[in-house]
């Protein structure tokens, strides 16, 4: 009796146990994402420094393996990269300050063509006021509204603090990103196999390789695809006559990394700048429908051709990452979400219980489904 009912009470407080572990799993998983969400502004360049880390790591490790130190040839390929990308932000910055100093008469330009659509809305809106302010008090007229006198340095405190914010972290973005550089796979593996007590530093450093083969290989091909992109869309918007058609190459394939959200922004952009450009309806329609095809080649044909056939993902789950990283961190929530994916997949790949992780991430075709769902019925059939 007494084993009976040592028995029955250790399988009553098992579930218990097994329940209590998976709350402890849900609450620690919540405030983790609650810290990410609250301390992004530590996080984001932290973040961004280790992808620019492991992008820059291969022709720095070749470098190395020719004789030449760590840092030195980490401080020579971060100039560059920091070099390319001043340079393209330079580029695009007598572009955008034109635009920006004919804002106020882009604006009138605006209004002069949507006038007819703006009275009838302006009516409709005169309306609606008019119901509504029946047996309402008046307001007193010709009462001025008071304006804050304290406006003006607000905003230029705003603009000073935003401004010192984005200098430390891209500051910290520079020192980290160099400091990975020099220390290479080995310091990160040593680091990584100090928190993990069955793993030692060697099995980290070739899961450290392999993770960094891989997204260097995707950002290789994505570049290669996006340079292709904004070649194209340059050459296109040159024959249709937009102004400054380098500017818009240079923006489709920029804002091109950043999936989905980049080339709406670009077919926004030069929508905008056709209407102020072109008097014609049909001269607008043919830019976004000439950007909108190129983008829809270039989406649906030559990324997964040549990107899709590596990432083997399942596409709901990086538009679930990309949405979970725009939420919490905004646009480079969006850029780390999918190398985020590959490197997860990676890991999962060289772990001995990463198998169910790959399940989770792979594309789940329809073939594999029938044949788990076959193997899982003959299973229940023999038992």
């Amino acid at each position: 009796m007494n084993n009976e009912g040592t028995t029955a009470t250790r399988a009553t407080s098992l579930p218990l146990q097994v329940g209590q572990l998976g709350a402890c799993k849900l609450l620690a998983l919540g405030g983790f994402g609650l810290l990410l969400y609250y301390a992004h502004y530590a996080f984001i360049p932290i973040a961004l420094a280790l992808l620019l880390a492991l992008v820059l790591s291969g022709p720095v490790e070749a470098l190395y393996k020719r004789g030449v130190p760590r840092s030195l040839s980490a401080l020579v390929i971060l100039a560059i990269a920091l070099g390319l990308i001043g340079g393209l932000a330079m580029s695009l910055l007598k572009p955008v300050t034109y635009w920006y100093g004919e804002a106020p008469q882009t604006i009138r330009v605006i209004k002069q063509k949507i006038a007819p659509a703006a009275k009838i809305v302006n009516r409709v809106d005169d309306l609606g006021t008019s119901a509504g302010s029946i047996g309402a008090p008046g307001r007193a007229a010709g009462r001025p509204a008071a304006a804050p006198t304290t406006a003006s340095a607000s905003a230029a405190s705003g603009i000073i603090g935003s401004s010192l914010g984005a200098a430390v972290s891209t500051l910290t973005f520079a020192i980290l990103t160099l400091f990975l550089l020099t220390g290479g796979p080995p310091m990160l593996a040593r680091m990584a196999a100090a928190f993990a007590d069955n793993l030692n530093a060697s099995h980290v450093l070739k899961i450290i390789e392999a993770v960094r083969r891989e997204v260097g290989r995707f950002y290789a091909l994505t570049a290669l695809i996006n340079v292709g992109l904004g070649v194209l869309t340059a050459v296109a918007m040159t024959l249709l006559g937009m102004p400054t058609p380098y500017v818009w190459g240079i923006m489709a394939a920029l804002l091109n990394f950043i999936p989905y959200a980049g080339p709406v922004t670009t077919l926004a952009i030069v929508t905008f700048v056709a209407a102020m450009t072109f008097d014609t309806v049909p001269r607008v329609l043919g830019v976004a429908g000439t950007y909108l095809a190129i983008t829809t080649i270039e989406g649906q044909i030559i990324q997964p051709l040549f990107v899709g056939r590596r990432l083997k993902i399942n596409p709901l789950l990086i538009f679930l990452g990309l949405w979970l990283g725009g939420l919490f961190w905004g646009v480079a929530g969006v850029m780390l979400a999918t190398p985020v994916l590959v490197a997860l997949k990676v890991i999962a790949e060289h772990m001995s219980g990463g198998r169910a992780v790959l399940e989770f991430l792979g594309p789940n075709s329809a073939a594999s489904v029938t044949r788990k769902s076959l193997e899982k019925f003959v299973h229940m059939d023999a038992v």
